[in-house]
Formats: C-alpha cells, structure tokens, sequence
C-alpha cells in the first residue's frame, strides 16, 4: 500500500480526535415498552375494533385512492412525460395515457380501514405466539407523533424479516399514528387474496427494475411525491431495497430515496422528516431459509400456499423483538449547505431533471448516514456474542469458558458503544443458559462442552459436498448473527489488522494500511463515503480507551495488555479476509477445492460474499473480467 491514499493532508484532522473525540457510548438510549403486555391481558377482537382517531399532517383528511389516481394522472409532470413518450414512440396521447392509467391501477394503494382491523386482530394473534415480547421505545412514538403534524414523513426500517412492515403497520395503528403507504415487490402480486390483502393495508407494487420504461418511472415517481406532498400518509421503503439474507446492512439504493426528496429540492415541500428505524430479532424466521439462498439454493416464490405451508412457525419460540424508532432527520437540515436549490429555478417544476453529479452525492452521503443510524439503534441480544464466539472457535468451547469470555465481550462491546440488551439482575450463566436454549437448533452441549451443530448431519447424507452443504447451513445462521454486531466491532478490527499488516508501527503507514482495507470491504459493510479519517480516529480513540493501544507521536503501539483484544478483533474479519481470498479462484474453471477444504471456510461460500469480494477486487483492478 503507498502513501497516496490521502494521509499527509489529513494528519492535523486526524489526531483531533484525541481533544474531541466521537463517543459512541454518552448516546442516551429510549426506554422499551412491551406492547405485546396489553394485548396478553385484553380482547383482541375489541382492540382491532377500537376507535381509531389518528393525528395527520396538518389535519388533512385522508385522500380515498380514486381521488389520488386521478391526481396523478392529471399532473402537469406526467402529462409532459406522457406526450414525450407518444412523440418518441409514435403512439398517440391517448394510448400512451391508458398505458399510465393501467400502469397506475397495477400500482396503487386501496388503503381500508377494514382490513387493517382484520390485521390488527390476525396479527395480534400470530405475534403473541411467535415472540415473547415485542418491545418498543416510547419516547420514539412520541417523537413520530410530533413529527407527522410537521412535515411529511418518510419511514425507513431497517429490513431483515417479511415481519418487518407488518410489524411497522401494527404498531403504528396500535399508536394511533396514521398508517404508512409501504413500497412492496410486485412478488407479493402473484399471491392470491393475500396480496389484494396486502394492497388494502397500505401497500402500493412496483417492479424490480423499470429498464429504461420512462413512463414506468414517471408513473412511479409522481405517485410517490403526490402522496409525499399532499402529506396523505408517510411513505414507507427500505433504503437496502430488499432482505439482507446476511443481516448485515446492505449498500443503500437511491432511487426512492431521490423521489422523495425532489419535491424539496424543488420547493415545493417546505421540509421533510426522515425517520429511521431499527427492527432487530432475538431469532429470525427465514434463518435457514436464508443461509440455503446464500448457498444457491433457489428462493422460494411467495404464494399463499407457501404462506399457509409456513404456519408451522407458530409453534416456535422467537425470544423478543425490539423496535426502535430513531430521531426525526430534517432534510432541509441536512441538505443545508450541501444543494444549491436554486438550480432547480431554471426549469419548470415538471421538466424531469437528471440529479447533478452534488445531488447525486448529497443523495448518497445521506443514505449511507441513515443506514448508520439504523445500525447504531439496532438492540443486540446476548446471543450475538456468543455466536462471535462459537464461529471464532468451531471445535467448541467448555460451558464455563464460554459464560466467561462472553461476559469479556459484553464489556468491549459496551465499551465500544453497543446497544446491549442484557437482562438486569440475571447472572451471566444463566443469561448464557437461556441464550444457549433458544438456538439450541444451532448447537449442540455434551457434558459441559458447547459448540456449533457442524457434525450431526442427516443420516441420509453420504457425500462429502452434502455434509459440507449442511455444515455451511449451520455456519451461515450462526453468521447471521455476528453480523448483527459487525459495526461495533468494524472500526476497531480495521485498526487491528492493520497494524498487524502495516510494514512498521508508523501512524502513516497503518493509517495506510487502514484505508486500503476501508476500500476493499466498503461493498462489505457500511462505511460512509469520505469517513475514512474519522473511523480510524474512531478507532484509535475506542482501543486506547481499552488500554489496548498507545497512540505516540508518530507510532501506534500495542500496549502489554492488549494482545488479546486485537487477536480477537482479527479474527472478527478472518471470514471475510479469507472469503476475499479465495473467491478470484473459485471463478476459474481450471481450480477446484475439495469438500475438506471448503468445509473449514464455510462462509467462504456465501453468494453475499462472492458478490461482494469480485466487486471489490475488480473495482480495485486485482482481478479483471474476460470474456471466454
């Protein structure tokens, strides 16, 4: 690694850290309530039928979805694109018109009270069966409430479940918040009853990819900024664009986020209040289905039978559920400074405009930034640490051992900011216990030894690439796991293995060091385009905080104590420096690993991380593409 990675320039900003230093840990966290508490105790049929009065954007009445269609369509943005397309195709207005009213009508919401109160009362059921608590944080309710008398509201949550916007819609017609219009895959359509259902709750259907469909996207787009700037409802979307299968949080996409912000841009909204949300799970439903996708085993289509075929999952315990909704982010605020606004006076207001190259940056810094958000509200569970332990160790660890070292890591994870949740007054031992029980399908403990169920493999699996298949469906659940608490060790494990590879203890050089692995994994995890000085200053304030550094003049040095802490820090990316390692090799037809090989490097076999490392490798032209 050379020295023109930008260290120079930036070496007065970077030690300032050390007289300010960022710290994760002064964060106030909200308190949770358990919403599911009430409804153990009370009629859910008298609950789902409640009066439901709900607070709206400047006391507007709901706009019934017969009357948003014919807005749209009669838009001065729309009916400019729709005789565009019928110049450029040959078509007639008229014809292109029906194409946008039937592309609409594919489209739209029907939002019904009556089925969300079939919803209510449904849910209320299934939730109070498949997870024993659903905690939630009041004081972010109470914001919400606020927020959406304001300014039109955006609601982004975080996406690891299809409960996700079930759960988002539940909650907020239980808080008597207004219901969100949810951006859905048209997936969902080909689900009989259940996707109209779907449709009357809130969601509205768009395509994967629009390719280059002008008029698709003129529908897509208008809908959503008519709805946004009529302030009807908050407009719900993930900023990863779909499931993360890993649970880590996946690269933001922009094009929603772009839709709902033009309308600001342009003036015509004086404000809009971005708010993200965190959804973590004690254990996910679609675990094994998720790590068999990243194997390459086809993802099962959503259809009703399917949904019906999965009601099994109901007689499972999924532990708790938190949901946190973090801090309103005012656009105007977070646009100040950054867009010149006046740009977009140079053209009539319904003229699509291609975002400039500082929009399309703001656009993505600002992405990037609430997906931090996101990760820093996530509430992580006991069973997080020690799944990081057990993948650390896959031929086990004694029972005493393990209560020992997870109690170890709770305090560096506390240390480095996490947002615990760890049961108050229990003894580590027992925390462990519960934790060791619930994901007792991941593990086996045999006379005081634990480890990852690896071996016990189906008696009817005979080859090696059968148990190697089994073994890395087990690996990639537990992943799923450690993955979530990825981003509170991430900094500080770049630092690590930095130093370790650094030529010398130089601060240049493993700053160097630093930033080249900072690229490498930046389609791997969320590092926020232009950090790079502030997380190896974060980095370098959390390890010296923890005595496991000294920062001097011009060197990092280990202290006597610390050896420990950065061996474990290491081996929180070997995974992923190993993936990036063998994954070039595994492309060339003339290579082959045998089943031994690939069982000791399980996550290795990850689509996920495949994807990601060729992306990375090509992008830092390691490796480049031939055509055979």
């Amino acid at each position: 690694v050379d020295s023109s990675l930008g260290f120079e320039k930036d070496k007065r900003s970077m030690f300032s850290v050390f007289i300010q230093p960022r710290h994760p840990v002064l964060k106030k966290r909200d308190d949770f309530e358990d919403v599911l508490e009430e409804r153990r105790r009370s009629s859910d049929l008298r609950y789902a039928l409640r009066c439901y009065t709900p607070t709206l954007y400047k006391g507007l009445v709901p706009c019934k979805a017969s009357m948003l269609k014919s807005i749209v369509l009669q838009s001065d943005h729309l009916q400019y694109v729709i005789k565009q397309v019928s110049s450029e195709s040959g078509d007639s207005a008229e014809c292109v018109a029906e194409e946008a009213s039937l592309i609409l009508d594919e489209m739209a919401h029907r939002l019904q009270l009556s089925t969300i109160r079939f919803f209510a009362f449904t849910l209320s059921k299934a939730f109070k069966r498949l997870f024993r608590s659903v905690c939630v944080n009041e004081e972010g309710i109470q914001r919400l409430q606020q927020a959406v008398q304001e300014h039109p509201v955006v609601l982004l949550p975080s996406h690891r479940s299809y409960m996700d916007f079930l759960m988002m819609s539940y909650l907020l017609y239980m808080c008597d918040l207004p219901l969100p219009v949810i951006a859905a895959g048209m997936d969902f359509m080909s689900m009989k009853f259940v996707g109209e259902m779907l449709r009357m709750s809130g969601a509205f259907f768009i395509r994967r990819s629009f390719g280059g469909d002008k008029l698709y996207w003129a529908v897509f787009s208008e809908y959503v900024k008519t709805m946004l700037r009529n302030g009807y409802a908050p407009v719900e979307f993930f900023l990863e664009g779909t499931r993360s299968r890993t649970c880590k949080s996946l690269t933001p996409k922009m094009g929603l986020l772009n839709i709902v912000m033009e309308p600001f841009f342009k003036g015509e909204l004086f404000d809009v209040n971005l708010v993200p949300v965190s959804i973590s799970y004690e254990r996910i439903l679609e675990e094994s289905l998720y790590a068999r996708e990243l194997l390459g085993v086809p993802k099962p289509k959503e259809s009703t039978s399917g949904l019906l075929k999965a009601r099994r999952v109901l007689s499972e315990d999924y532990g708790s559920m938190h949901v946190y909704f973090g801090h309103p982010v005012s656009l105007r605020s977070l646009a100040e400074g950054k867009i010149n606004r006046s740009q977009y006076n140079l053209l009539p207001r319904y003229i699509p405009q291609k975002p400039r190259v500082d929009t399309h940056e703001f656009l993505n810094d600002a992405a990037f930034r609430l997906v931090r958000i996101q990760e820093e509200n996530m509430v992580l569970k006991p069973w997080v640490l020690i799944a990081t332990l057990l993948l650390q160790n896959p031929d086990g660890l004694e029972l005493s051992f393990l209560t020992e070292q997870t109690d170890w890591l709770r305090h560096l994870a506390l240390a480095f900011g996490a947002f615990l949740d760890w049961p108050n007054h229990e003894a580590c031992s027992e925390v462990v216990s519960c934790s060791l029980a619930l994901h007792r399908h991941l593990l086996s403990v045999s006379a005081g030894h634990v480890q990852l169920n690896v071996t016990d493999a189906p008696q009817d699996e005979t080859t090696p690439e059968e148990a190697v298949f089994h073994r890395a469906v087990v690996v990639l659940s537990c992943a799923s796991y450690r993955n979530q608490i990825l981003h509170v060790f991430l900094r500080p494990a770049l630092l690590a293995v930095a130093m370790q590879s650094a030529n010398s203890n130089r601060k240049d050089d493993v700053y160097n060091c630093f930033n080249f692995l900072r690229n490498m994994f930046s389609n791997e995890f969320i590092l926020c385009p232009g950090d790079s000085v502030q997380d190896f200053e974060e980095a370098c304030y959390l390890l010296m905080k923890r005595g496991v550094l000294q920062v001097l003049e011009h060197e990092i040095v280990m202290s006597a104590s610390g050896h420990s802490t950065l061996a474990f820090l290491c081996s929180v990316l070997d995974p992923f420096l190993q993936g990036y390692q063998v994954t070039p090799y595994t492309q060339c037809a003339n290579v082959h690993y045998s089943a031994k090989f690939w069982g000791s490097c399980c996550e290795a076999l990850s689509s996920d991380l495949q994807k990601n490392a060729l992306a990375a490798l090509l992008r830092l032209k390691a490796v480049r593409k031939v055509k055979v």
